[in-house]
């Protein structure tokens, strides 16, 4: 919604702050947008493999919707790893083996859906939950699997971002080439009157225009949101490593899960009495 609201914004400005003293009409050059616009989507298939091209689309339409990681989808993480530590304390490692193996239809995993739906992080716990209860796994050692492995899913999630970043970058320059074209055009009127040539010369900057508004004002913004979104994603990674991390290296199952909260950021981080209410 925020991200409607601010095209809404960049464009109510931009167009009415010109249309206060210039003609609206000469902003109107579709075959200037069809130019920049072409070549800008011909380049982005021309640098992005077919994977990429597919995680592109996908995660573009995610800038409309992402609302990011709220306190209580935290506090499921923190609730859902809290259950499942002390399952294992209590019953010993191997009682959790249905649990990891088919969540879908765990009790466990039942009372929190938003894990269940988050298919990213229900991996990244069973996974690693199946590493600990088949190997004899030092806390060093799953610090280390899982901090490859997370940024690894990290460098991936920032693909879409990277390629839509360089696709923005190369806009204004794209916006030159529809401007050199207006101007080869305008020289074959150069026999024309003045205002013939001057409207001409008109629809020919809008290029330029066109070229570092679409960069700067829509394309570039979105590369930074998904940044964002990615980077927001990674925390959640994080949170469940400290905690299984910690569970490993012997903290209580309200320990580990106490130090997984100190990681979690200040403006969704819930509190100590709160997590502890949480998880009673």
């Amino acid at each position: 919604m925020f991200v409607i609201i601010g095209a809404i914004i960049v464009l109510a400005c931009v167009i009415g702050g010109y249309s206060i003293h210039g003609n609206i009409y000469l902003l109107f050059q579709p075959i200037e947008l069809l130019i920049i616009g072409g070549a800008a989507v011909g380049a982005f298939i021309i640098q992005s493999p077919t994977k990429v091209l597919g995680q592109v689309v996908k995660n573009s339409f995610r800038v409309l919707y992402a609302k990011g990681t709220s306190k209580a989808e935290f506090l499921e993480i923190l609730g859902l790893l809290n259950d499942i530590f002390t399952k294992m304390r209590k019953e010993g490692l191997i009682a959790i083996e249905g649990d990891i193996e088919n969540p879908e239809q765990s009790a466990i995993f039942a009372k929190y859906p938003g894990i269940l739906k988050n298919h990213h992080a229900l991996n990244f716990i069973c996974d690693n939950l199946k590493v600990i209860i088949s190997t004899n796994v030092t806390p060093h050692e799953l610090d280390d699997i899982m901090e490859f492995e997370i940024e690894t899913h990290h460098k991936e999630s920032m693909m879409p971002s990277h390629s839509i970043a360089k696709v923005a970058d190369g806009l204004p320059a794209l916006g030159i080439v529809a401007a050199v074209l207006g101007v080869v055009i305008t020289m074959g009127k150069i026999a024309e009157p003045p205002e013939v040539l001057g409207e001409s010369i008109g629809a020919a900057l809008i290029g330029t225009f066109l070229g570092v508004l679409l960069s700067y004002g829509f394309v570039g913004p979105i590369a930074t949101n998904l940044e964002y979104i990615a980077e927001e994603d990674m925390i959640i990674f994080q949170v469940i490593k400290i905690a299984l991390v910690s569970f490993v290296g012997g903290a209580a199952p309200q320990i580990a899960v106490e130090f997984a909260r100190r990681v979690i950021p200040s403006g969704d981080k819930p509190g100590f009495t709160e997590l502890e209410e949480s998880i009673r």
